[in-house]
C-alpha cells in the first residue's frame, strides 16, 4: 500500500520531469524560430551588394533554467534596416520605396513559435 506522502512525492517528481521537458522543448522552439526569422529576413532583404543581406544574425540575449531570450538583428548594417523596411525621402526630392522584409518575418515567426510549442507540448 502506498502512503499519501509517497504518492505526493511521485506526483511532484512527475511534474518536475514534465516541467524540465517543457522548458527544453520551449528553448528548442525559440532557437528554431529565431533561426527561421533570420533566414527569412536574409532571403527577402534587398540584394544590392549582399552585405546587408548577410549581416543578419540570431543571438542569445538571456538564458536561465526556465527561459531563453533571443534576438534577430543586423550585426553591422542596422543603421539602414529602418530605411529599407519603411522607405525614406531622397536628398533631391522624392521617395525610395519601402521593401518590407522584417515585419513579415516577425509575423511568420510568431506563428511558427506558437505551432512549435503546441506540437512539443502535445508530444
Amino acid at each position: 500500500m502506498t502512503s499519501i506522502d509517497d504518492m505526493a512525492s511521485e506526483i511532484m517528481k512527475g511534474l518536475t520531469e514534465y516541467a524540465e521537458l517543457a522548458d527544453t522543448a520551449m528553448k528548442k522552439a525559440v532557437r528554431k524560430t529565431a533561426t527561421a526569422v533570420k533566414n527569412e529576413i536574409s532571403a527577402n532583404a534587398p540584394k544590392k551588394s549582399g552585405r546587408y543581406q548577410k549581416s543578419w544574425a540570431a543571438k542569445k540575449v538571456k538564458e536561465n533554467s526556465h527561459t531563453l531570450e533571443m534576438t534577430v538583428h543586423s550585426k553591422n548594417r542596422y543603421q539602414i534596416a529602418h530605411l529599407l523596411e519603411h522607405g525614406h525621402a531622397k536628398r533631391g526630392g522624392g521617395r525610395v520605396a519601402a521593401i518590407p522584409h522584417i515585419a513579415p518575418a516577425e509575423s511568420n515567426g510568431e506563428v511558427l513559435l506558437t505551432e512549435l510549442i503546441e506540437k512539443a507540448l502535445k508530444g
